[in-house]
């Protein structure tokens, strides 16, 4: 699903509302690369990535679209298009009733769909374009899944969070979190260190194209990026850890925005404003923490669910 991707100008405009408002698999280790000075903490800091698989044992279609089901236990599906058309489209309706875009091209390997809406049925249907915005249906069919656990989907790398073991976010995620002596700890290292390393690009927010997917690397590197690229850097570096994490996109007030939500056991606060309970999910928001400095206004912002409207999950 690609919805609305085009993300323009919607951070830079809600930050300055947000101003006026407030007052002014399996999983795979890679090498460790410890920061300079950093006392280590007791919590491993190894990268801990979830590697999906198209096993070829449970197949939906065929060339030119393929979907492999053989893994949507795990909470995702891999799509594989080798066709000659522009793009192809996967649409996929989970049992929340919400219904999601994937384009796919044939530049593209084996691609991975996450299934977040949970257990339960789902309709898929495959669509291959013909000219312009015109699209001819390949099939349309339903799966009934089980996940092992709820919270998988939101531990796999997929289209929108793009990462392997090798990816440089991730072994900066180790790095980052190496001090930390429990979840809550890393949480706050890695939250840390985005909001203070990126920088909001707003030359990017204004020429942004249509369908665009983040590159975390690439945002590690140059240090900006909109509020996408915020959320698609903080989620693959918590996941990396094995820290659940989600990227939600939808509305902070009218303007269309991703920000995230993580899942951990343990209690506490970050900041003293940003508190987990240890039973569900708690919403952070590096584009607006790093722009406002994450000052106490912002953060207060961000905690009001009133604020945001979610409409994907990711």
């Amino acid at each position: 699903m690609k919805p609305k991707h085009r993300l323009l100008l919607l951070c830079g405009l809600i930050l300055c509302l947000v101003l006026i408002c407030s007052g002014c698999s399996q999983k795979g280790d890679s090498s460790l690369h410890g920061a300079e000075g950093k006392k280590n903490g007791t919590r491993p800091n190894a990268p801990h990535v979830y590697v999906p698989e198209a096993s070829g044992t449970a197949l939906i279609g065929s060339s030119p679209l393929t979907l492999d089901i053989s893994h949507i236990d795990q909470g995702y599906l891999m799509a594989l298009y080798d066709g000659s058309a522009a793009k192809a489209v996967v649409q996929i309706t989970g049992p929340d009733g919400i219904t999601y875009k994937y384009f796919i091209s044939a530049q593209d390997q084996h691609v991975t769909l996450p299934l977040t809406a949970g257990s339960g049925s789902y309709t898929v249907a495959g669509y291959e374009n013909i000219v312009d915005n015109q699209y001819a249906s390949l099939y349309k069919e339903s799966i009934e899944v089980s996940l092992s656990d709820e919270l998988l989907p939101f531990l796999y790398p997929n289209q929108y969070i793009s990462f392997t073991r090798d990816t440089q976010a991730v072994v900066k995620a180790s790095e980052v979190v190496k001090g930390a002596s429990s979840d809550l700890d890393a949480v706050g290292e890695v939250y840390h260190f985005v909001i203070e390393h990126v920088t909001y690009d707003d030359k990017k927010a204004e020429t942004v194209p249509s369908g665009y997917l983040p590159d975390v690397d690439e945002t590690l590197a140059t240090g900006k990026g909109i509020c996408f690229d915020y959320a698609a850097l903080t989620t693959a570096m918590l996941r990396s850890q094995n820290i659940p994490t989600r990227l939600e996109i939808g509305y902070s007030g009218k303007i269309y925005h991703a920000w995230i939500s993580v899942y951990i056991e343990d209690i506490g606060w970050i900041d003293n404003l940003i508190e987990f309970t240890g039973d569900g999910w708690t919403r952070m928001d590096p584009t607006f923490a790093s722009s406002n400095d994450n000052s106490e206004n912002i953060l207060k912002y961000i905690g009001d669910g009133s604020n945001y409207t979610m409409q994907y999950l990711h």
